[in-house]
């Protein structure tokens, strides 16, 4: 903003903010649904409030003319969202002044330039210009010397790789964009071997006297702040505004009214106002101002995310916050239709697993590693020991046991490990806990390079269901041990789902009528009872499987033809589901990539806005949520307290998140450089030899 008034900047300069001015981005990003639009306004930390509130004012104006489309946010120096940071891959630069006292944004090819640069952050970077003196520097982080026509990068003697690599880049930026290409960039790794170097420092800022000093950690938010979700109601009483608090987690999307505002804090982390489409004008236009206010009154610092949303344009971020959300009569790319409030049928869709290396998405979307054509090989945990399970009875999983599937298979001619820790209802906590370390031993027999994935009996990934050929069969308790302490019921009842090889399991389910349902298959001592709604793909299926559980005559029987002896069998006949069956999915969730430390004690994550592969960093551990599983990446150089830590930080991720996730949401472990097609398929482009 200058003089008050909106003027563009170019583009060579994006990413470079004065402290003393205030900005406006819009931006604009294609989806597969159309297109999202998001508003800033950035306010630097030494401007005037006018502006500030000139800035606000623009934005308001803008999103009118954009017809309520855009999401609006309010940025603060220092204390940018992820989203507005992740528009600029190379970071941020802060600059000391400001338009007003005759500063330009580009002057290219100026060399007269003398200034220090304090370069933070891993994932996301910025650099503010700090006092031309070693007193700024620290031993944790990275600093620019710009001398105009030598910039030099020292790195601290703590700093990661990574923060050294986004350093690099900054510098590389500034020379191309700044300086036209033509100035040479000097790297200080070890003050030791870099003397000439050390030199023009020496001439710049003097003699160092006395010792560096540690670097201050960021103040970020951690997963249990973050996690307490609070809604109010917003409105007008009396020439007053009224602040009511209605609902804390989980929060359900049918709690917001059109004709209503609401506020939706975030653990004083962030602060979303949701503005009803039938809400009045006045309504509308004091969003901010009511959070601002809001942000006052909770004695929130006043460099707090803002982010105003308005009905029918919710970014991702804030439908994440809500148990399930749904969109208005919106077809899927399988071609389902979901109408708002109802939970969609989900339609069994056939699909080629040869396409699956040709198209990696289609692996993710499917949750297939490949076509599970590899070889199988089984343990049960007895004694706490792996005992190999006879190949005849591949597939039979009992609730009172921990299973270990290795799947082996071939890409690129050479061996690939996925390892399945099967976990049963009645299991032990002992056993469950020898099943992670035998699959730690495992895992090490095959060169610690086995993608882990953490199975709960009855959220069996698709992928394991393909590998068992359509013959899953898990029975309710008891164990596949020789020697078993309990005598198998006499009347068992097992449910089949599934049209083909790769979707279909038996689960076994109580021998009762109200465990019957019009749209699968049953099979009992032998009647094979077939659903009004079940489809002959299905019939055929669940004849494979009867076949295992039992070697009795089959007989099949039609929903509403049954024998008396039918009922009697199940202890009286008595109601059962007969509606059209319907699957919970959360349709809208975007998959998100976060960075996890739990270095300090305190369980921290930062996500990664618009993910590539290149966010994958060698001393990183990073959380990727699909939604229906949690993928663990693990770098090369991740430190061992992490790597340690990483399945436990998956299930305090799935516990504090806002939504109220399944804690029994299948976590895979996928190691730098063996990552499977299911993982690199929800990214873009990636470069399988990049490593």
């Amino acid at each position: 903003l200058q003089n008050m008034k909106m003027v563009p900047i170019p583009e060579k300069a994006y990413g470079t903010f004065f402290e003393g001015d205030c900005y406006i981005i819009l931006h604009t990003k294609r989806t597969s649904r159309g297109s999202t639009v998001d508003l800033h306004y950035w306010i630097g930390k030494d401007s005037s409030q006018d502006e500030q509130g000139a800035a606000a004012l623009y934005v308001t104006q803008l999103d009118n003319a954009l017809r309520g489309n855009p999401v609006q946010h309010r940025e603060v120096q220092g204390h940018e969202s992820e989203t507005f940071q992740s528009y600029f891959r190379n970071g941020i630069i802060y600059k000391k002044g400001g338009v007003a006292s005759g500063f330009k944004h580009v002057e290219t090819n100026m060399y007269n330039i003398k200034r220090l640069l304090h370069v933070k952050g891993k994932k996301h970077v910025s650099a503010t210009e700090v006092a031309l003196s070693w007193d700024s520097f620290n031993k944790g982080d990275v600093f620019l010397l710009d001398l105009g026509k030598v910039l030099i990068q020292w790195n601290g003697p703590n700093c990661s790789i990574a923060e050294k690599s986004r350093g690099l880049a900054l510098a590389r930026s500034i020379r191309d964009s700044e300086r036209g290409g033509r100035a040479q960039i000097g790297i200080i790794d070890n003050e030791k071997d870099s003397p000439d170097l050390m030199q023009i420092m020496k001439m710049v800022l003097g003699e160092r006297r006395g010792e560096l000093r540690d670097a201050i950690p960021d103040a970020k938010a951690d997963e249990l702040q973050k996690a307490n979700v609070r809604l109010y109601h917003v409105y007008e009483k009396d020439n007053d505004l009224v602040v009511q608090e209605i609902a804390t987690r989980p929060l359900t999307q049918d709690l917001l009214q059109h004709e209503d505002c609401y506020i939706l804090d975030q653990g004083g982390f962030k602060i979303y106002v949701w503005r009803g489409k039938a809400s009045s004008l006045e309504e509308k236009k004091a969003a901010f101002t009511r959070a601002v206010g809001f942000i006052q009154a909770k004695g929130y610092p006043s460099s707090t995310n803002i982010e105003v949303i308005n009905d029918g344009a919710e970014s991702a971020m804030f439908k994440q916050l809500f148990q399930r959300w749904t969109e208005k009569d919106e077809t899927q790319g399988l071609g389902k239709v979901y109408t708002t409030g109802k939970i969609a049928k989900v339609e069994q869709v056939k699909f080629d697993t040869t396409q699956l290396h040709a198209r990696p998405e289609l692996a993710a979307e499917q949750r297939m590693v490949d076509d599970a054509s590899g070889e199988i090989e089984v343990w049960r945990i007895e004694d706490l020991q792996m005992q190999p399970v006879n190949p005849k009875t591949y597939g039979q999983f009992y609730g009172g046991d921990c299973y270990l599937v290795l799947y082996t298979y071939l890409r690129s001619g050479r061996p690939h490990y996925v390892l399945y820790m099967w976990q049963g209802r009645h299991a032990s906590v002992d056993e469950i806990t020898a099943c992670a370390l035998n699959a730690i031993e495992l895992d090490k027999k095959h060169g610690d390079e086995a993608v882990q994935v953490r199975v709960t009996m009855g959220k069996e990934p698709t992928h394991f269901l393909a590998i068992f050929k359509g013959k899953l069969v898990i029975y309710e308790g008891g164990t596949s041990r020789a020697q078993k302490s309990t005598p198998e019921p006499a009347i068992r009842l097992f449910q089949v789902r599934g049209t083909d090889e790769i979707n279909t399991k038996a689960t076994e389910v109580p021998a009762r009528a109200s465990s019957l349902n019009s749209n699968d298959v049953f099979s009992q001592v032998c009647y094979l009872w077939c659903g009004k709604g079940c489809s002959g793909d299905e019939r055929e299926m669940a004849k494979m499987v009867a076949d295992i559980i039992s070697k009795r005559d089959k007989h099949t029987i039609l929903e509403g033809q049954e024998p008396a002896e039918f009922w009697e069998a199940l202890g009286g006949k008595a109601p059962y589901a007969s509606e059209k069956r319907f699957q919970e999915q959360n349709t809208h969730y975007q998959p998100r990539l976060f960075e996890c430390s739990n270095q300090t004690g305190r369980f921290i994550m930062t996500e990664v806005v618009g993910f590539c592969q290149e966010d994958l960093d060698e001393d990183d551990v990073m959380l990727l949520d699909t939604w229906e599983e949690i993928f663990l990446w693990v770098g090369k150089a991740s430190n061992t307290y992490e790597r340690n830590e990483a399945i436990a930080s998956a299930k305090e991720y799935l516990k504090t998140h806002p939504a109220g996730r399944d804690l029994a949401t299948p976590i895979i472990l996928v190691k730098q450089g063996y990552e499977p097609l299911n993982f690199t398929g929800w990214f873009n482009a990636w470069d399988p030899y990049k490593w």
